[in-house]
């Protein structure tokens, strides 16, 4: 849980604050009207959720390149006639830009 802290109160104990940060390991989320404006983290936890955000990134690429190697159907899959007639089946679909199977 981080301290919150006015920006108005944060101005004046600025010195304080650092030193919470580094050597108390804690986080300080600074307010304007109780809403959070920034936050004072140490430079050992940004290092970490720099390092979080860039494997979170890579591992995006990873699933989005391997779903681009995907190759799409170029068209739907013809149901075979035996199982058209098994199931009753009397019409099958046909994409309208495709004029090979007119």
């Amino acid at each position: 849980m981080a301290y919150e802290i006015p920006v108005t109160q944060a101005r004046a104990e600025l010195a304080e604050l650092i030193n919470r940060v580094v050597y108390g390991g804690e986080r300080v989320v600074v307010t304007r009207h109780g809403k959070p404006l920034v936050a004072l983290v140490s430079a050992a936890d940004l290092q970490r959720l720099e390092e979080g955000a860039a494997a979170a990134t890579d591992a995006e690429e990873r699933v989005t390149g391997s779903a681009d190697s995907v190759r799409p159907l170029t068209s739907p899959p013809s149901s075979a006639p035996g199982e058209r007639r098994r199931f009753g089946i009397a019409a099958e679909h046909r994409d309208p830009g495709d004029a090979s199977r007119r």
